[in-house]
This record gives C-alpha cells, structure tokens and sequence, in this order.
C-alpha cells in the first residue's frame, strides 16, 4: 500500500458479466496507468462526485474448483459450537517484500489450499508462512507477492480484491461463518442477526509517529470496497499513504495507516479536515441503502 497508491499504479478494474456460486459479479484486474500526479489536486471532499467505484455491486474472480485434497476445513468443529468470529488481517508494515495475510475463524479452518488457488488467479504468488495456535484459535498467514513483479501488494484495489477474495472462500466452505459478516447480509445464507451502527462503531483517531510520518487509525462498520474508499478520501486530501494494515474482525473492518503530508507528520489542523472527511464519508449511506 505504499507509495504507489499516492503516485502510480498498475492495475485497473473492468467489469465482467460472469459470477460465481455466491453470485458475486466478477472483475478482472488489466494493465492500467494512474497518473503520477494521482493526489495532487484535492476536490472537495463534501462535493465528492456521486458515482463511486462501488465495491457492493463487484465481487471476486471465482475461486479454484475444489478437490479432494483442498481442503479448507480440519472438520474438527460441532454444528452445536459456539461460531467464532472470523478475522482477516491484511497486513503491509510486518514484511519489507510481501504482503502477509492472516485468516482466523477459531479452530474450522484447514489447509486452505482453494483460498490459495483462488489468489493465485488474481495473478498473485501465495505460500504459506506459517500456522500458530492461541486462544483465539488456529492463525493462518500467507505470504503474497504479485507474479508479474515478484514484489508486494501496493494497489489499494487489488488489496481488496484479495480480502473479499478470502470473504468469498469463509462464506462458500464456511456457511456459518455468514451471520457474522457484514458481507453475509448479501453474499452470505444467514444475515447478520443485528446491523452495526455505523454512528456508533465509527471511531478515528490521528497519532505523532515521528517528525516525517502519523498513524491514522479507522474503525468502522465493514462493506465491500471500504478499504479503497478509505485510501481514496485520504489520498484526495493531499494525505499520503506509506503503509498500514486492514483488519476485517467479523462485521468491524479496522484499519491503521501510516500517512504523511508532503513528506512530514500531518499538522493539527490537518488532522482535523481528515478526520472530518472520513467521519462524513463513513456516515454517508451506501449505494443500496440509499436506494431504498
């Protein structure tokens, strides 16, 4: 997420009329260039244009087909367990040259070798990192590089389409895990039994993290699309994005970036406009509720 997402980057996102078993409509990644002046003029953030990249109406490219050997479940659960809540770290600060990915959903989580396959056709590299046990449960990290470049995760977007990629797989082999994402209101076979309060999980906050950078941190009620949305409201704003990490944790999607403005730590007042900008985007209704 570095400093491509505030000069140039690669990747475009074209729609395809194509869905999966989730009925997720299908996008796909081409070559594409953003101009390197890509956050240099800020418009104004309360008359943002009306039609934005809508991340509810996108879904992921479909998921390897499965065999006997991918499994996603160790089968260790009973139907009667209490359902854990399902984590999903995106995390760009840990490792220099990889984007590292942790997957948590208690101890139900087996070799995840489809959610492997299924990244690997976003034209990504995946290993496996390595597997560690606590009392929240099983914690699987991968290891993601671009096949094209060798190098780490930079595109806001193709961050996502990882993270909704790795929805995608919980809901299809995990149906249970649905009630407790925000993404299972629409992709998923059980809703969530109470809808957040976007006013009330909202939650930003701006932290000194040295003479040339600060640390934004974000919670809010989770959506498709919301880690692009955010980067694109700081990034309009002149803010640059160096790094961070986004953490979907059931339906709170929880996000801590490191930003500077041009090339030092955001001033006072600065920090107030971007914390405004965030709280008005956030609170805006989305796409299908404003349709209703």
């Amino acid at each position: 997420m570095a400093v491509a997402m505030a000069s140039a980057a690669n990747c475009g996102v074209y729609f395809s009329s194509n869905t999966n078993k989730l009925n997720f409509p299908v996008f796909d990644f081409k070559n594409h260039s953003w101009s390197a002046a890509f956050v240099t003029t800020p418009p104004n953030i309360l008359e943002k244009r009306s039609v934005r990249l809508s991340f509810s109406m996108m879904g992921i490219i479909p998921r390897a087909t499965s065999s006997a050997t991918a499994v996603e479940s160790d089968g260790s659960f009973q139907d009667t367990d209490t359902v854990p809540t399902p984590k999903v770290i995106i995390d760009q600060d840990s490792d220099p040259d990889a984007t590292v990915v942790e997957i948590t959903f208690g101890d139900r989580l087996g070799a995840l070798l489809d959610t492997m396959n299924a990244l690997k056709n976003l034209g990504l590299n995946v290993s496996k990192a390595n597997v560690y046990l606590d009392s929240s449960g099983k914690h699987n990290k991968f290891a993601i590089t671009k096949a094209s470049t060798g190098r780490k995760v930079e595109e806001p977007e193709l961050l996502e389409a990882i993270r909704l990629t790795i929805i995608n797989n919980l809901l299809e082999y995990h149906p249970e895990s649905s009630s407790q994402l925000a993404m299972g209101a629409t992709f998923g076979v059980e809703p969530p039994k109470e809808k957040v309060d976007v006013d009330i999980a909202t939650h930003i906050r701006v932290d000194d993290d040295g003479p040339d950078r600060s640390l934004l941190y974000v919670e809010t009620a989770d959506r498709p699309g919301l880690l692009v949305d955010l980067v694109e409201i700081i990034t309009d704003i002149n803010i640059t994005v160096e790094s961070g990490e986004f953490d979907t944790e059931g339906l709170l999607a929880k996000a801590k970036f490191h930003v500077s403005y041009k090339g030092k730590a955001i001033i006072r007042p600065l920090q107030q406009v971007l914390a405004n900008s965030l709280r008005y985007f956030l609170r805006r209704p989305t796409t299908e509720e404003a349709s209703f």
